[in-house]
């Protein structure tokens, strides 16, 4: 059978682009420790990253909802911690003005408590960020409005927040509400109004009156200490929440990495054989290709 020198020549010159292609090929894994840059690499393994980096977004969304979620109810809990401390500090107001007191005493009693008045109702309108913390899904405005007399002491607060609760999804199958309920953000504007009636009582000088709003005032810390509850009980889960997103984050990393990083030490030596065989191959080929027909025919 005969072989032209050009079929001889086209042979060699494709296996030293074929070997030539190769040792490109490892090279670049080397370079950049991946082993797939496109599809025809590996099929399988590019549908299968796909599919990981899709999931590897949607977890870093549910993390930063985790996150978001997480700072609402710290922002929350601390907001409450502020008012029970002007509670606490009410409600021994409360036992001290319902004593035997001159008009002086309960006078300086109901500055102090106007003061507890104006710091709660700045405590009520915290904001985290841009967002009024206890106005329900209503976040855009203050959630408490004042009415003050002429000489500018609140008489009055009103909650124009709403019941609403804003749901974080922190997984595909789990949401959770961080935000205080409608019933706290409402009970936030009773406890206000009930220091302006201590207030007012101890400006009367009347313990009886005092004794009243003491009741109310009580009832009013021990709802404060079941919200600030409630949110650590939040914080509970949500810091769980994050656990667990953390966790499918490291995993699908690792998996990416077992999908798309070259294994160098392996790599290395497919990449040294790769080049031994192209280097043999040119050499080959470059004796090959001085034949000449007389060679041939000798």
């Amino acid at each position: 059978m005969r072989i032209t020198t050009n079929t001889v020549s086209d042979q060699v010159i494709h296996q030293i682009q074929t070997l030539g292609s190769r040792q490109a090929k490892l090279q670049n894994q080397v370079s950049t420790g991946q082993k797939i840059f496109e599809a025809e690499d590996s099929p399988a393994a590019i549908g299968r990253v796909i599919n990981l980096e899709s999931e590897q977004r949607q977890i870093g969304q549910y993390s930063r909802n985790v996150t978001r979620a997480l700072s609402l109810s710290q922002a929350s809990f601390a907001g409450l911690q502020a008012v029970k401390k002007v509670s606490d500090r009410a409600t021994e107001i409360g036992v001290l003005g319902a004593g035997i007191n001159g008009a002086a005493a309960s006078a300086a009693y109901a500055s102090e408590v106007d003061q507890l008045i104006e710091q709660s109702l700045q405590a009520a309108n915290a904001r985290l960020g841009n967002d009024y913390l206890f106005a329900g899904t209503a976040i855009d405005t203050p959630p408490f409005t004042a009415t003050r007399d002429a000489n500018g002491k609140i008489t009055a607060v009103a909650y124009v927040g709403n019941a609403n609760r804003a749901a974080i999804a922190v997984s595909e199958n789990s949401n959770l509400t961080p935000g205080s309920t409608g019933a706290t953000n409402a009970g936030l504007g009773d406890f206000i109004n009930h220091l302006v009636g201590l207030r007012d009582a101890l400006n009367a000088n009347d313990p009886t009156a005092v004794t009243t709003v003491q009741t109310t005032l009580i009832a009013d810390e021990d709802q404060m200490v079941s919200a600030i509850a409630e949110q650590g009980g939040i914080q509970t889960r949500i810091e769980a929440a994050q656990s667990q997103q953390q966790g499918r984050a490291a995993t699908l990393t690792s998996l990416l990495s077992d999908e798309v990083d070259a294994d160098l030490p392996t790599t290395l030596v497919k990449l040294s054989q790769a080049t031994t065989a192209y280097q043999a191959a040119l050499q080959s080929g470059s004796s090959i290709m001085k034949l000449s027909l007389l060679d041939y025919i000798r």
